[in-house]
């Protein structure tokens, strides 16, 4: 790397990407095939080294936050930014953290009149190219319902949208962690919402909203067995595949009622492309709950709470387990929890991890007990015990990951954390570039 000068190139959803100064320069006679040369360069200069480092960079004192349950991003700037669920005033915020653990809180919930801004984000927030970060909240806001938001990195906010607008919650509640699009809106999902044959909370929508705030539902999810969707309450958010589709989860219903995998185009057409547990005993995984992320290879990987290969180590009802699936619904289990020796690689995590594709190629994520690496073909290799359960990764462009955990610390509310495994800075690019 220190043969290239960098300079900041290009940014999409919630990952800071660089070009080299000459490959900007001469993007117009070069165009892609220049600047994926010099990616395929960058990317091999991320060399492994054994042994791992932890190193706690925040411990939240409720003052300046507490119980952060989403993961981290990083923004233009190389800061870290994040959410806490709750805080000095027990309605959470919003932060931003130097790799070095200097913490700035940059908007304190329900600090507007009635809670008109929201309270109790569970999700990580994500930063459009403007450079404006948005975000959703789970609760308040003018419905009770949560409501959809944008901040500056310097913590002026702005409510764009309250849930529950529409009679009956038609447009959703309790929505997930938004994904930027490749048309420039946001799309994410409610949990909850469109009361029809589930129950008291409803069965979820999958929306998209503008970055101005005006949402438009593509889907309404239906608990009932006569509908054609058969899933329902999709806990995670969305990832845009390279076909242009979303993919995603719900956590329940299904054929099998244990959940499904599903794709969905811009304009709302929904195909369920996996239903959980269609294998006896559940052997293929049941209830997802993290969100899914595409591989370099074109396939999607995720993971599930429960089933699995029974053993001998626990979990009754499987341990949970990390899987692959193709864009045409075809899936692979590639390893079940609880495994190993006394469980040594942990059980699925009960906020539902996502996977994130590294530098290496390899996938990383956390379990219950452990920060672990799984390869695409599903040798997985516990890295690091975590004695209070770690929230989702993110890779930083200096190689590291950094995450929260929801306990824990100095004051048990919470931390900020690095992981160092030996990846050095790298060099990646989007399916969505922006200048």
């Amino acid at each position: 790397m220190s043969a290239i000068t960098l300079m900041r190139g290009k940014q999409s959803g919630t990952k800071l990407c660089f070009l080299p100064r000459t490959v900007r320069d001469r993007r117009n006679a070069w165009g892609v095939r220049a600047a994926y040369a010099v990616v395929l360069l960058c990317l091999a200069t991320a060399i492994a080294s054994p042994g791992q480092t932890y190193t706690t960079l925040v411990n939240f004192n409720k003052s300046d936050g507490a119980l952060p349950e989403s993961s981290l991003i990083q923004g233009f700037d190389g800061k870290l930014y994040g959410t806490t669920n709750w805080g000095p005033n027990d309605n959470g915020n919003v932060f931003k953290v130097t790799d070095s653990g200097t913490l700035t809180t940059l908007h304190n919930f329900c600090t507007q009149t009635n809670c008109g801004d929201g309270n109790h984000p569970y999700t990580a927030v994500v930063q459009a190219p403007s450079g404006m970060f948005y975000g959703t909240t789970s609760a308040r806001g003018a419905h009770n319902a949560g409501t959809v938001f944008k901040i500056t990195a310097n913590g002026t906010l702005a409510t764009l949208y309250s849930f529950c607008s529409q009679a009956k919650c038609a447009d959703g509640k309790r929505a997930s962690t938004l994904v930027l699009g490749s048309d420039g809106n946001l799309y994410g999902t409610t949990a909850a919402g469109n009361y029809d044959g589930c129950g008291t909370q409803g069965c979820g929508t999958v929306f998209k909203v503008t970055r101005s705030g005006v949402l438009t539902t593509l889907f309404s999810f239906c608990g009932k067995s006569t509908c054609v969707d058969h899933g329902f309450q999709p806990m995670a958010g969305l990832v845009q595949g390279t076909d242009g589709n979303f993919y995603g989860t719900t956590y329940a219903g299904g054929t099998n009622h244990n959940g499904t995998i599903f794709k969905i185009t811009p304009t709302g057409n929904l195909t369920t492309l996996y239903s959980f547990c269609a294998q006896a005993n559940c052997a293929d995984g049941a209830y997802p709950l993290g969100a899914l992320v595409q591989g370099a290879d074109g396939n999607f990987y995720g993971t599930t709470l429960l089933g699995g290969l029974m053993n001998s180590n626990g979990c009754s009802n499987g341990c949970g387990t990390v899987f692959k699936i193709s864009s045409g619904g075809e899936l692979t289990t590639l390893h079940d929890f609880c495994s190993e020796a006394n469980c040594a690689d942990g059980a699925a995590s009960a906020y539902g991890p996502n996977l994130i594709q590294a530098s290496d190629g390899d996938f990383y994520g956390t379990s219950t007990a452990t920060i672990f690496k799984i390869t695409p073909q599903g040798v997985l290799t516990p890295l690091y015990n975590t004695p209070n359960s770690a929230n989702n990764l993110v890779q930083a462009s200096d190689g590291n990951f950094y995450g929260t955990t929801a306990h824990g610390g100095l004051y048990n509310w919470g931390t900020v954390f690095r992981l160092s495994v030996g990846l050095g800075p790298f060099v990646e690019t989007t399916p969505t570039p922006s200048p």
